[in-house]
């Protein structure tokens, strides 16, 4: 275990290292085309969460609440509809991962890896955990599911904070610093293991099945480190993942079968609706897969190297967000771009939610937008 948390910390300081050293090599954003003025989508409200917000960071929403933490430890909970805030809570230390909530209970890993739970924004509980964790926790069942960056999981009684059951199975010795699949399918919990995809009961942390979605290549450990990313795209029955610079895949969750994989290189999550699986490149080629069968409907470049967010499918269109806290709105029958949106400045930070037609962006800087898409 030791070895491979160290491994781990290296890889991730080499990855900052070579995104750093590079940085000066990295080609231009393309510029924005001009649009036309178009009423497609309206701000509804915004707030301040009062800190930075770190990209591992993300919103739930639950019980018509948008459930959101910043790096700072603090927590709220704020209506759909209008932003209002309906609790408040802090958490000591820095937060690395959250915030899983159910609505009521909220759960977030402290960058001393403790895992913290509050009710209603008031702290229940806190205890250590054995690995550090940069996936949001899941609060569902009555029970809390944090997964660290080994891919270990392990769930808590949501209450008092015990333990209930651990999972995790021997992989590569390489683990990806970035948030994994920890996606919920009816009364199954889906996670990502290395580039497979392992189903488990989530009252006992058993096995039901499991998938590979990539296959691994390369001369070392390092270029074959295909770790699954989230988030995952659920739509009904069908999951689609990326694998760490891999491969884009989809899963039917009823039989754990494999329905199709494509090459792609790549970091962020997917989207989907029901015709189309959306994500981009490496390079910030935005693609849409037909859903089906894994075939190419389309692909644009006219937002080349403007590091783009996990996208987002709402009303008929993808949704992306870029660094300068842009979020473009594009076709989903050809990608070109329908409509942009400003977030004043600062670039998107975590994966955007969709609930119904309205859009939910964080930012970088702790400004939580809510925007009506038609």
């Amino acid at each position: 275990m030791m070895r491979r948390l160290t491994v781990t910390a290296t890889l991730s300081s080499m990855l900052a290292c070579l995104v750093a050293c590079s940085f000066t090599d990295k080609p231009a954003p393309t510029p924005l085309q001009a649009l036309a003025d178009s009423a497609t989508a309206q701000p509804l409200w915004s707030v301040r969460l009062g800190g930075d917000v770190s990209p591992a960071l993300r919103m739930t929403v639950a019980d018509g609440l948008i459930v959101a933490v910043n790096d700072s430890g603090d927590v709220s909970a704020r209506e759909l509809l209008t932003g209002r805030e309906r609790w408040h809570g802090r958490v000591d230390g820095i937060v690395s991962a959250g915030v899983g909530s159910d609505g009521r209970y909220a759960a977030v890993v402290t960058k001393d890896n403790e895992l913290v739970v509050l009710d209603s924004g008031m702290q229940k509980w806190r205890t250590p955990l054995n690995t550090r964790v940069v996936t949001s926790p899941l609060v569902a069942g009555e029970r809390v599911f944090v997964q660290g960056v080994d891919r270990a999981v392990a769930a808590f009684d949501v209450i008092d904070g015990r333990k209930l059951w651990v999972y995790q199975r021997p992989s590569d010795p390489l683990a990806l610093s970035q948030p994994g699949v920890l996606q919920p399918v009816r009364n199954t919990l889906w996670i990502g293991v290395g580039p497979r995809l392992v189903a488990l009961d989530p009252v006992r942390g058993t096995v039901k099945q499991d998938a590979i979605v990539a296959s691994p290549r390369g001369g070392n450990e390092v270029e074959r480190l295909a770790d699954l990313v989230g988030p995952a795209a659920r739509f009904g029955d069908v999951l689609c993942v990326r694998s760490f610079q891999t491969a884009v895949g989809c899963l039917d969750a009823t039989q754990s079968v494999v329905t199709w994989s494509k090459t792609q290189a790549g970091m962020q999550g997917l989207a989907m609706d029901d015709e189309f699986v959306y994500g981009a490149d490496s390079s910030d080629r935005v693609v849409a897969w037909r859903r089906t069968s894994g075939d190419i409907a389309w692909r644009v470049e006219t937002l080349l190297h403007r590091t783009l967010s996990a996208p987002a499918a709402i009303a008929g269109k993808v949704a992306v967000g870029d660094f300068e806290g842009y979020v473009h709105l594009l076709s989903r029958q050809d990608g070109h771009t329908v409509a942009r949106l400003s977030t004043r400045g600062s670039g998107v930070a975590s994966p955007m939610v969709v609930v119904g037609s309205n859009l939910l962006v964080l930012t970088r800087d702790g400004g939580l937008f809510a925007f009506a898409v038609d």
